[in-house]
């Protein structure tokens, strides 16, 4: 039987999904299951990595059920996850020691404060590309081996094992603790904050400042390859694992972006935006990330800057389920329809403080400029054009970073759904908006990456001949417009700075 298809398994911030492609790129079938969004106390974000792990293997049996198919009909799977949360579990019983501490996630700003010391947050930003931030993988562990009875003794002896939900989903495909693969690819990698952007290799010196032991550390790979096989006796059997790329690079390589000043934004949990450096890494001086694309077998790194959003598709889901203000999260649209305007209102999401291009760990949300005449309307509107504003900041940032004004913005994820969003978001870039047909690009790039690995795919331009435009958004508001509205969300922001206190829990 022709293997005539390939399975990406999507582990996401929300949900956990498996995607079946053909060979043009479409969606054959999908399973998708919601996971627990646990929060101990303000600012924690956990998932327990076991609940993530059950419902894995659920959605690929979903996937396959429903389009008819076995393990016998794959060619490949390929794995896309969500960045920088980290899960540390012990390699003889196969438990993580503690929850997954989620990205979001702000308990470790004192860690963050003390490993930077007097040389602030840049300290490791040469070599790793990342400002010291909360947002990162690294002090996640050390904040694990600290504060979880037994851990630093285990990870000491070499019995724990660390890796973002790429590693800890690979390990388990492959067998657990029964031979397991203990691997990583280079974007999920240069999530951490401990590996060297330049050689592709773990850091011992910064490993060492955050007390983790290197035998913790998955080994870093390329992010086509054949890692290993599934494991015995399961619905993937035998099948190779050939992909792996950090959800936001998996997207970039979906939609194509393989031209040096190319870029795209993915609108879900929060928003992120990659513009594509080639084989240079470009360091930012406004406020981004230096990140690595992708990496294709043995061919050369390829890098990106990144501008990240911490709060996005999550104030959608916010205005939900804290405040019942609707019941289904599309209806945020309807509602932000009903008036012209935002009313004066502002909403600034820093929930998490603010990520690009601020990163300010000491700003909290704030909804600003409200008068009698605000209504719920203006309040949906206000949190959809929080999206957009926070867009605008980094693509300002992208454009002064690169030299280069990018000419229209390539999107994807569940937002590009919303029309509204969308006009507004060329209304204040002043660039064309342009969604693809698969608007699942960030399944799409993992099961690309695994076919290229055992040859189902010829490389990136079977990416480029299967990418098609479904829908595009042209700019139309006035340029007296668009400034007055954007100074004001500049303004806003400034609302939201030196909330937390050092006497304030974080």
């Amino acid at each position: 039987m022709a293997a005539d298809y390939v399975l990406a398994i999507d582990q996401g911030t929300t949900s956990s999904r498996a995607i079946i492609f053909d060979h043009s790129g479409s969606i054959v079938s999908v399973g998708q299951l919601e996971h627990d969004q646990i929060f101990p106390r303000a600012g924690w974000v956990e998932h327990n990595p076991e609940q993530i792990w059950n419902n894995l293997r659920e959605v690929v049996g979903l996937a396959l059920t429903r389009a008819n198919l076995t393990k016998e009909d794959l060619a490949a799977v390929g794995i896309t996850n969500q960045r920088e949360t980290a899960v540390v579990w012990d390699k003889t019983t196969g438990k993580p020691v503690y929850n997954a501490i989620v990205w979001q996630d702000t308990r470790t700003q004192k860690i963050v404060d003390e490993l930077g010391g007097s040389e602030g947050p840049d300290k490791y930003k040469a070599k790793v590309g990342l400002p010291l931030a909360t947002y990162f993988s690294g002090p996640k562990v050390k904040w694990i081996l600290d504060n979880v009875e037994g851990a630093r003794d285990a990870a000491e002896r070499g019995d724990l094992l660390f890796g973002n939900t790429d590693t800890w989903t690979l390990w388990n495909l492959t067998g657990g603790v029964d031979g397991g693969v203990h691997v990583t690819d280079v974007t999920n990698a240069s999530r951490t904050m401990l590996m060297d952007l330049d050689t592709l290799s773990w850091d011992e010196s910064i490993a060492k400042d955050m007390g983790i032991p290197l035998s913790m550390l998955p080994e870093i790979r390329s992010s086509s390859e054949v890692y290993g096989k599934g494991r015995p006796h399961g619905m993937l059997e035998g099948v190779p694992i050939a992909g792996i790329l950090g959800d936001q690079q998996a997207a970039t390589f979906g939609q194509a972006c393989f031209e040096i000043g190319s870029a795209k934004n993915t609108y879900g949990t929060g928003n992120f935006m990659l513009l594509n450096t080639g084989e240079e890494k470009i360091p930012s001086k406004n406020g981004l990330l230096t990140t690595v694309c992708y990496k294709i077998g043995d061919n050369k790194p390829i890098y990106a800057l990144e501008g990240s959003i911490a709060v996005t598709g999550s104030l959608v889901q916010w205005l939900r389920d804290n405040l019942g203000m609707f019941t289904d999260a599309p209806d945020v649209e309807w509602l932000a329809g009903k008036v012209e305007d935002n009313g004066g209102a502002y909403f600034v999401p820093a929930f998490s403080g603010l990520f690009a291009p601020y990163w300010r760990p000491d700003a909290r949300g704030a909804l600003v400029g409200l008068t009698r005449y605000v209504n719920r309307n203006h309040i949906a509107r206000a949190a959809l054009e929080a999206t957009a504003f926070q867009t605008r900041e980094v693509l300002d940032a992208m454009n002064a970073d690169s030299g280069v004004d990018l000419t229209e913005l390539k999107v994807d994820g569940g937002m590009t759904a919303n029309d509204l969003l969308m006009q507004f978001q060329a209304d204040q870039l002043g660039v064309d908006v342009v969604r693809p047909k698969v608007a699942e690009t960030t399944a799409l790039g993992a099961a690309y990456a695994a076919g290229i690995a055992v040859g189902f795919w010829n490389g990136e331009q079977d990416v480029i001949d299967n990418w098609a435009e479904d829908k595009r958004w042209s700019p139309d508001m006035d340029q007296g417009e668009r400034e007055r509205l954007y100074r004001n969300w500049k303004k806003a922001v400034t609302k939201t700075f030196d909330w937390v206190d050092d006497d304030v829990e974080q």
